[in-house]
């Protein structure tokens, strides 16, 4: 991977703390949720309830496709990420204390409430690891994109 694109994805990962990610229902239909996400380097992180749709959906199959990004008022100025990815449950104790505390300080504005994060026995954690990431930048022409296979 290009070093300069790498360094523009992980820009990309460290400016938003949400995104929107598919994963797929019983039924074969994608189902998409946003959550909030932390990352170390190209791996991110995401929480979901025990028993959700969502951890359903990755027991059956850890195929997922996200998407991070903002909004704009000038189209000219979209940029944003999207992934295929595997996402697969961090079982390791150590590991899912990790990504709390990574989410933690992307929330730095909860530190001081009466709020506390769910420990990993509350949650189900998961691990993404890109397969491949498309760069969506529009100061580089209409609908610009490049391709990275990780």
């Amino acid at each position: 991977m290009d070093e300069e694109l790498k360094r523009k994805i992980l820009a990309l990962l460290d400016e938003h703390r949400i995104m929107s990610i598919a994963t797929l229902r019983p039924d074969g239909w994608p189902q998409v949720t946003t959550v909030g996400y932390a990352h170390d380097g190209l791996t991110l992180y995401f929480l979901c309830g025990l028993d959700s749709q969502k951890a359903a959906n990755l027991a059956r199959d850890d195929r997922v496709s996200l998407t991070i990004d903002h909004d704009t008022s000038q189209v000219m100025e979209i940029t944003g990420l999207s992934m295929a990815a595997r996402a697969e449950a961090v079982t390791d104790p150590a590991e899912g204390e990790k990504a709390i505390r990574l989410l933690m300080q992307r929330y730095p504005e909860q530190m001081g409430l009466s709020l506390s994060m769910p420990t990993p026995a509350e949650v189900r954690i998961f691990r993404v690891t890109p397969v491949a990431i498309s760069v969506l930048d529009y100061a580089k022409g209409f609908a610009h994109t490049d391709l990275v296979s990780c």
